[in-house]
Formats: structure tokens, C-alpha cells, sequence
């Protein structure tokens, strides 16, 4: 009797030991992970609001008051609207009935024009010499004040050749005459300051 249970138990080891020799491990079962979800972009609307009251406003502006989240849906459905959260950190969250496809346009419309009013600061360079002509001077200089009204700075570099270093004082007075012309919409913003043989001076608009 014992020596047929010692045979039994032998003969499904050895079958153990061909099913995994055939077949390779057993697959290990991983947990069912869900995607995480997608974060929406927007305020939530009709359905996605899972409040079971919310503080409403009807489309008129009129503070209704606190009721039951679908009676609000309902009432929107009736308008031919939609029920907007627009504050949803408060309780109940404050939901409001509108046309949500022409707030949505509106918000891009606005978020649009914000945008191209952003102006970026850029800094414009312009190169003078001690001993420019009044001709070039005055080009530079109309060139300049337009730099301002567009709201960019300017970076004016004066350059000294060969001699020209002897005579510092030239540079330094045309330096000083730019300041007095550009005085009415631009100011110093960096002063002038040796860097080898130029000079650099930085404007802002005002």
C-alpha cells in the first residue's frame, strides 16, 4: 500500500516535470491596470458634474439658489444650453446655464488677442563713430525713436579706430548730445561703459 502511494505521488511529480519542460513557467498574472485619466481642459458641463446639488445661476444671471444637479441639467436641456461649473472649489459648486460653445470661443478669442498684445523686448544695436556726419546722425536717430515706440530698447555702441582714443571726449560728448535728444521718450537704462575699444551704452523707451 505504501509503496503504491510513494509510485502515485512519483508519477505527478514526473508529470509536473514534463508540463513545464514542454510548456516553459506558468505566466504570471499582472493586475489590471486602468490608464489614468485624461485631465479635461475646461470647466466641467452638464453630465461631467457629479455634484448631487449645485449653487445655480440661470442664464438670465439670476441666482436660483441651491438645487438637485439633474433638475439644473434639465432646466439647461429646456434652454437649449448647457450647465457650465464655473466655480467648483465652493459648496455646492457654483454651475451656470449658458451656451457653452460660444463661452468657449469667446475664451479663445480673448486668450488670442492677449496673446498678440504680449509684446517681446528686443534690444536694437546701432553703431556710431566720434566723428559721424550730422547727415548720418540724423538717420540714426529716427531710427532709434521708432526702435522706442515699438517698445524696444537700444544698444548703442561707439566705436574708437587708431587715434580716435586720444580724443575720448569727442565720443563722450556725442554721447551725451544722444541722451538730450532721445530725453522725451527714452531714459538711461545702462551707462556708458568701456568694454576695449568701444563704448556701450544701453536705452529703454519710457
Amino acid at each position: 500500500m505504501q509503496l503504491a502511494s510513494t509510485l502515485a505521488r512519483c508519477q505527478v511529480l514526473l508529470q509536473n516535470i514534463a508540463f513545464l519542460h514542454n510548456f516553459g513557467e506558468l505566466p504570471i498574472r499582472r493586475p489590471n491596470r486602468a490608464p489614468p485619466a485624461v485631465a479635461k481642459d475646461g470647466p466641467r458641463t452638464n453630465d461631467e458634474i457629479r455634484n448631487a446639488q449645485i449653487q445655480l445661476i440661470d442664464q438670465n444671471g439670476t441666482n436660483i439658489g441651491t438645487v438637485e444637479t439633474m433638475v439644473a441639467i434639465k432646466m439647461a436641456m429646456e434652454a437649449g444650453m448647457d450647465l457650465v461649473e464655473i466655480s467648483p472649489n465652493t459648496s455646492p459648486p457654483v454651475c451656470k446655464i449658458m451656451d457653452y460653445g460660444k463661452y468657449k470661443y469667446s475664451a479663445q478669442k480673448k486668450a488670442a488677442e492677449a496673446r498678440k498684445k504680449q509684446k517681446i523686448v528686443e534690444i536694437k544695436e546701432i553703431k556710431l563713430r566720434p566723428m559721424i556726419d550730422d547727415h548720418d546722425y540724423d538717420v540714426k536717430m529716427r531710427a532709434m525713436q521708432r526702435f522706442f515706440e515699438e517698445g524696444d530698447k537700444v544698444k548703442i555702441t561707439l566705436r574708437y579706430r587708431g587715434r580716435e582714443m586720444a580724443h575720448q571726449e569727442i565720443g563722450t560728448k556725442l554721447l551725451d548730445k544722444v541722451k538730450a535728444d532721445v530725453a522725451q521718450y527714452a531714459k538711461v537704462e545702462q551707462d556708458a561703459k568701456f568694454e576695449g575699444r568701444q563704448v556701450v551704452m544701453v536705452l529703454a523707451p519710457r
